[in-house]
């Protein structure tokens, strides 16, 4: 077990590409990439050592972003999206910090940042011999995954126990050929500092949304608070600024046309070594399913919230979220049909199929590989139908049957004996729960969550016989009653719509939910066998397809020998990128900045291209302040990179080859949009705001000059 290991380290070492801008690297690996000799002008250990304080120690995950210390009192910089739920949250129809912005003037005034923890990385190491050794007598892919499961749930156990800001989190790469162990600082006491206008933070809302020239002043500041030990404990009026180890200080010069850049963030998902079974079942199931249906939620948003701001508030993140995540998904099933992704994949697996062929060991291990990988996905065809419309179910059918669910869940789990319990559940996540419904029900709208809990049901009753939703036959018994008489009825007789009510529920036991007679709470119980019945069927699938995914990899190195980092998944990752422009399609080249002049420019009045009449007057008079770039003779707005990026990033600091930030990383551009999938030097972009812009509208437009002061910024 550890020669295999070793050798597989050794081999990254010496495969790594030499020159690739492609790739989120882990912070292991950047001694092996030649970053000096490509631009950077410090030190490799300035940006990672285990030994002493670096940029990266500058990083935290924030929520499903990325965010920096930018002070030695706390003070984050993230995006204005990363930030756009907790200002949600805040906001009421008196105070709507979301159309508005927020600024406090000192820090008595600074405002809870409603559910938000940020995560900061306090030590990382290989832990796979450790990992793989509970499991090296199992040869059946699900028993050795649950195994593996259950030894990383109780390490990480052991390392948190007596620690109550401690969060561990264990990650598999290259499909379960390495696993890397995480152990984080966790503050709960983020607070909003300053927040921009929408017209600002979000210019150009979903019309420029991943698109290239962009004018967003996409940024926010937060603070950490600890408690005066240090701790990261909750709100408490006691607890002070905390004092970070490093924090970043703000790029002095402008950057130019073919600059050096990088940034250290935590990219989400990738799927750079999928298969063609993969790629043809996302662009042609997965990703248009998802497409239409959040288009018809996002619709059905619009409609029960018409001339309602209070309702428009409430749904305010989830649309948000919602068309971002489909714009993306739009891009990349056109990009996969633009580009042929799927007939190149099908090419490349014929040349590896023919060189697996080639000689008798290689032939025995690889040469069916791809084939027995997709013999698992036909059990996933025969019920997509079904299983797709569960997934509504169980994500976007309204808040109460969401919560009927999880309660279901918390009680069979308590039910059983400890030792056959899932992994990672304990009584603590029971309390986590809880405490986090105060911001589900935060979001909680009558007339939306009737509304989506009508779709789903009309989408369960319009499913083909042969894929039904079992347990929901009660609902469609009596043809006299309309599923929005059914639904009406359901919220009627529930208490489900109030969040104390709710708490109460997550702590019963399966006997004590039964006997509520809660209309929620029955039909939860009702599609129960179904949701195991899918789960089991999925986990399976899941532990068959990664197992054999494990060894197409290692067909791959075999064959090509070529440098692989490991797909993203959530842990903090180093990429690298000059700043550049692109050719989008013929006759057009995108120049890498873009300026106040192109704000001005887009300007209706109208939402969302409606520029504040303070900003405008700014521009008409010329008063840049020092943040004008003599080169452009105008403030630079955002700028394009070759780094490499994805979800996730989101409030990653991009910097300059001195260290220095520079500007925060918020999108990439719409012909990249396949990115996930696979690395285009020339077409793939990363969209950062600069930091100039950032420093302008703080100062001019926020009249948050202070915040300048603190960051050790002259103006």
């Amino acid at each position: 077990m550890k020669k295999v290991i070793i050798l597989f380290t050794l081999l990254l070492i010496f495969i790594i590409k030499g020159n690739a801008q492609e790739g989120m690297w882990l912070l292991s690996q950047l001694d092996q990439l030649d970053l000096n000799k490509k631009g950077l002008q410090i030190a490799v250990s300035d940006v990672y050592s285990k030994d002493k304080p670096a940029v990266y120690n500058a990083v935290v995950q924030l929520g499903g972003g990325t965010a920096s210390f930018v002070s030695k009192d706390g003070l984050l910089i993230t995006n204005h999206h990363v930030a756009f739920t907790a200002l949600q949250r805040a906001s009421s129809v008196t105070s709507d910090f979301l159309q508005n912005g927020f600024l406090a003037t000192k820090r008595s005034d600074e405002i809870k940042a409603p559910g938000y923890q940020a995560q900061l990385l306090t030590d990382m190491k290989d832990v796979t011999a450790e990992v793989l050794g509970a499991a090296t007598t199992i040869t059946d892919p699900f028993e050795k995954s649950k195994k593996i499961n259950e030894k990383i749930a109780a390490m990480s156990e052991t390392i948190k126990k007596g620690k109550d800001d401690a969060q561990v989190y264990i990650a598999s790469n290259y499909n379960g050929k390495q696993y890397i162990q995480y152990i984080y600082k966790t503050f709960k006491d983020i607070r909003i500092v300053y927040a921009p206008p929408m017209s600002v933070g979000n210019y150009g809302g979903e019309t420029d949304n991943w698109m290239w020239p962009r004018h967003t002043g996409d940024f926010s500041f937060l603070r950490v608070y600890v408690a005066p030990d240090g701790t990261g404990k909750e709100y408490n009026e006691s607890n002070i600024p905390y004092k970070p180890k490093v924090f970043l200080k703000v790029a002095g010069n402008f950057l130019k046309d073919g600059d050096f850049t990088f940034i250290i963030g935590y990219p989400g998902q990738t799927t750079r070594y999928r298969s063609s079974t993969s790629v043809l079942w996302n662009e042609t199931i997965n990703y248009p399913f998802s497409i239409r249906n959040f288009r018809e939620i996002i619709d059905l948003l619009d409609e029960k919230t018409k001339n309602n701001h209070e309702g428009e508030i409430k749904v305010a993140s989830l649309k948000k979220g919602l068309a971002n995540v489909m714009k993306n998904y739009e891009g990349k099933v056109e990009g996969m049909k633009k580009t042929g992704y799927y007939e190149k994949k099908l090419a490349f697996e014929k040349d590896f199929i023919a060189w697996a062929n080639s000689k008798p060991e290689t032939k025995a291990k690889y040469a069916d590989i791809l084939q027995r990988e997709k013999a698992e996905y036909t059990l996933l065809e025969k019920t997509k139908n079904r299983d797709n419309v569960f997934g509504v179910f169980q994500g976007l059918s309204g808040v109460p049957l969401s919560v009927a669910q999880q309660a279901i869940y918390f009680a069979q789990q308590k039910d059983k004996p400890a030792g056959e319990r899932d992994p990672g559940f304990s009584n603590e996540t029971i309390t986590q729960a809880i405490d986090g419904l105060q911001y589900t029900y935060a979001n909680y709208f009558e007339p939306v969550e009737k509304a989506l809990l009508v779709r789903v049901l009309k989408m369960a009753a319009e499913l083909p016989a042969d894929q039904r939703i079992t347990g929901l036959e009660y609902v469609f018994s009596d043809p006299s009653v309309t599923i929005e008489q059914f639904v009406d009825n359901t919220f009627k007789n529930s208490k489900l719509n109030d969040v104390e009510y709710a708490k109460s529920v997550f702590k019963m036991t399966t006997k004590e939910l039964e006997a509520l007679n809660d209309p929620f709470i029955r039909m939860a119980f009702s599609i129960d066998p179904m949701a195991i019945e899918i789960q089991e069927i999925n986990q399976k699938f899941g532990a068959n397809v990664t197992e054999l995914r494990k060894v197409y990899m290692e067909g791959l190195y075999d064959w090509k020998g070529t440098g692989m980092y490991p797909d993203a998944n959530s842990t903090i990752r180093f990429t690298w990128g000059k700043v550049k422009g692109y050719k989008p399609k013929d006759a057009v080249w995108y120049y890498p900045f873009t300026t106040f002049e192109g704000v001005i420019e887009k300007n209706t009045g109208i939402e969302p291209f409606d520029v504040p009449k303070t900003l405008t007057g700014l521009y008409q008079k010329r008063d840049f302040g020092k943040w004008a770039d003599p080169a452009l003779k105008d403030i630079p707005v955002a700028f394009l990179s070759q780094c490499d990026i994805t979800g996730g990033n989101s409030g990653s600091p991009i910097l300059n080859a001195k260290g220095e930030l520079t500007g925060v990383a918020f999108d990439g551009n719409y012909e990249s949009m396949i990115s996930d999938w696979q690395y285009d030097p020339n077409l793939q972009r990363c969209i950062s705001v600069d930091i100039h812009y950032v420093l302008f509208i703080t100062e001019k437009l926020g009249k948050a000059g202070f915040l300048l002061d603190e960051m050790g910024v002259k103006h």
